[in-house]
């Protein structure tokens, strides 16, 4: 009986983190599913890939939640009903891949000191410079977050996951993961307002099942390309953020964050230690 390694991962990155807020990613209890199974997708914050809360539809801002089947469109948003903590439970009906879409808003204020360590931490140390030389005491900053999620469904076929989806800020891979091997290049690209987004922070980063996070940080080139390896087996996240000066009184700052996460798993190596715990497409 496959079992899910993914789930594992899963309590591994829910127990005893207190990192701050800062990235929003889904997380599905298991990437690599069947037709007719039941899927539980979570919600997520925190820092560096540990998470510090999860959050329920009800509690989730969301204002758009979709499922991607290729050229087929979901409206997940009226279906999110959860009993448990979980952002959603749902049944799989086709095979092949499967992205799923939550966009969210949000605004937070801020204490000073730790706003400037959140701009910092982002890279964004000009900004942070400004906000320092700010006799404010407190920064309210409009969140704008894009959050997707791609699993394999019995097959790793399928298009269009690597096509935009209308959002301000958001992450596209060009490769399939699901069809990928021990070395390959994945490339993504970030897009703000439907143009490539040039110097754009990006962080790239690998969760083992072992626990162990490995980060990355990546600089979008002139076409809003970063490229990166599968280098380990494990959950991949690509996280973004831009930040700008809000053109609204009611607001200090306006954030744009987006995050994209999948799972690789190295099958055309022998021996394949993970099969044993559900990853790859069989057992």
């Amino acid at each position: 009986m496959k079992r899910s390694s993914i789930f594992i991962i899963i309590l591994l990155l829910m127990i005893g983190f207190a990192a701050s807020s800062q990235d929003f990613f889904l997380l599905p209890h298991n990437f690599y599913v069947h037709k007719g199974d039941k899927l539980n997708l979570h919600l997520l914050s925190g820092n560096e890939f540990k998470p510090e809360n999860e959050f329920k539809y009800a509690t989730a801002k969301a204002t758009k939640f979709m499922l991607y089947e290729g050229s087929k469109k979901t409206d997940l948003s009226k279906l999110s009903n959860a009993a448990d903590s979980s952002l959603l439970t749902y049944q799989l009906q086709n095979s092949g891949l499967a992205l799923f879409e939550l966009v969210r808003e949000d605004e937070t204020e801020s204490e000073r000191n730790k706003f400037i360590r959140a701009l910092e931490s982002e890279g964004l140390d000009k900004m942070a410079e400004e906000a320092r030389a700010s006799s404010q005491q407190y920064f309210v900053e409009r969140y704008h977050q894009s959050t997707k999620t791609l699993i394999s469904v019995d097959k790793a076929n399928g298009k269009d996951f690597d096509k935009p989806l209308g959002e301000d800020y958001e992450i596209v891979i060009q490769q399939n993961p699901y069809k990928s091997a021990y070395g390959d290049d994945v490339t993504a690209q970030v897009l703000f307002r439907g143009k490539p987004m040039k110097d754009a922070i990006v962080m790239q980063y690998v969760r083992t099942l072992n626990g162990t996070i490995v980060p990355q940080k990546l600089l979008s080139d002139s076409n809003g390309l970063v490229f990166f390896k599968l280098s380990r087996e494990g959950v991949y996240m690509i996280s973004s953020t831009h930040v700008e000066p809000s053109q609204d009184k009611k607001a200090d700052y306006e954030n744009w964050t987006a995050t994209f996460t999948f799972a690789f798993s190295n099958t055309d190596d022998a021996p394949n230690t993970y099969r044993e715990f559900g990853f790859g497409n069989k057992h």
